[in-house]
């Protein structure tokens, strides 16, 4: 599946992250966003009301493979400081989904008219950050190359409850020959705040994945005779949690359309 709101004919520039959050805010791109601002975290965004926010900050914690929390905004404030001064979650997120009582309602690119005063702004870390790694290090991500994301499936594996959080193991696959593959563990294992080391690899059957069955059609499942599939947790995993804890609002990212922070990917490597 190609990006599935790329335009084109955007002139703004995609290296800078402060410039991309403007285009977006100011409606003029929607799509993914893998590949931009290449040396600057991106975030997977979840929003709560406070009636949910400790529970979901206990999953996170319990969970930080699938979900590695980098920030968390106070009750009410629209900014993330930490992660940009001027970041403001309203606007700067290319498209969100909109859950109520945990059935998906919209998808909308601006939720400045859904915002209240307890809602609570989550950010976690996300794996276009150690595919930038990976690129440097010369790895082969062919799907970036097309406009494409890693292919996403939802296991049999079960993450650690909380509450009514509770969720299926959401992972990404990027597909390696077998020296690659030691490599990009090797890589990926120095960013423990951006997913770490894989979960999984080979036999995607062991975890019950069918490489033929994306979750919610969501990248590419290609994969070359010589080459293994490897399985990274995937921040989309909190998303499945919010929709068994069915809180009456809750907002995140659609897949693959980040927030785009100033933050250095270098920042979040352990060593």
């Amino acid at each position: 599946m190609s990006n599935p709101a790329i335009q084109p004919q955007h002139h703004f520039d995609t290296t800078n992250a402060h410039l991309v959050r403007q285009a977006i805010r100011l409606g003029l791109y929607a799509g993914y966003t893998a590949g931009f601002a290449r040396d600057r975290v991106q975030a997977n965004i979840c929003i709560l009301p406070r009636s949910h926010a400790e529970d979901f900050l206990l999953y996170c914690q319990r969970n930080p493979q699938p979900c590695p929390l980098i920030a968390r905004s106070d009750i009410g404030d629209p900014m993330l400081p930490l992660l940009g001064e001027d970041i403001d979650i309203r606007s700067d997120v290319p498209r969100y989904h909109v859950f109520e009582n945990g059935a998906f309602v919209e998808e909308v690119t601006d939720i400045s008219h859904l915002w209240r005063e307890d809602l609570v702004t989550f950010a976690l870390g996300c794996s276009f950050s150690f595919e930038n790694a990976l690129v440097d290090a010369g790895l082969p991500l062919r799907f970036l190359d097309r406009g494409d994301v890693a292919g996403v499936y939802e296991t049999n594996v079960d993450t650690v409850p909380v509450g009514d959080f509770r969720a299926k193991l959401v992972v990404t696959m990027r597909p390696f020959s077998a020296g690659d593959a030691i490599r990009a563990i090797q890589i990926t294992s120095r960013f423990p705040n951006v997913h770490g080391a894989p979960v999984h690899l080979g036999d995607p059957s062991q975890i019950g994945i069918d490489l033929g069955r994306r979750y919610r059609n969501v990248g590419s499942s290609e994969i070359a005779p010589h080459e293994i599939p490897v399985f990274w947790a995937c921040g989309l995993t909190p998303q499945l949690a919010v929709a068994n804890a069915k809180p009456p609002l809750c907002i995140t990212h659609a897949p693959s359309s980040m927030l785009v922070t100033d933050l250095r990917n270098a920042s979040l490597a352990s060593f």
